[in-house]
């Protein structure tokens, strides 16, 4: 079983070829304040526990959150720059929101081959992001693995 414990790691392409089961790789990023208020642009979703500290304080999470889908873009990165990477084409993603990401905390997320069909170039992968030890999310993504013999 491969493993890679380096973080941000070069950008490019694992062909359906050279990928094993076990395979890893991973990302970690400081959610800021910034990244909150961009997402929150981009994505209209403007809930006041993300961008509010007093609303924030009155609810379940007694602070302002993240929201779950920058989380999970963070895992989106790693498919799509590292594991398979350039190329991949995303084909499905469940996603299980474990805990709250807060502006501050530095996300680790990790991708790692489950199971690989090379018949149809498919590739199931475990998606799981995290703060310290804690996992805030996790799920599986399907995708369409690159292949040198498509390209």
């Amino acid at each position: 079983m491969m493993l890679d414990t380096s973080h941000n790691l070069p950008r490019g392409t694992i062909c359906i070829e050279d990928l094993e089961i076990g395979m890893t790789r991973s990302l970690t990023k400081q959610v800021t304040d910034r990244d909150i208020e961009l997402f929150a642009e981009v994505s209209t979703d403007r809930n006041p526990v993300h961008l509010d500290e007093s609303y924030a304080q009155d609810t379940i999470f007694e602070g302002r959150i993240a929201h779950g889908m920058l989380t999970a873009g963070l895992i989106s990165a790693v498919i799509g720059e590292q594991l398979p990477g350039h190329g991949t084409v995303y084909l499905g993603q469940s996603l299980k929101f474990m805990a709250p990401v807060r502006p501050g905390d530095q996300v680790t997320a990790r991708v790692t081959v489950l199971e690989i069909d090379h018949a149809k170039r498919r590739v199931t992968l475990e998606t799981i992001a995290s703060v310290g030890k804690t996992t805030v999310l996790k799920g599986e993504a399907l995708v369409l693995a690159p292949s040198r013999k498509f390209d």
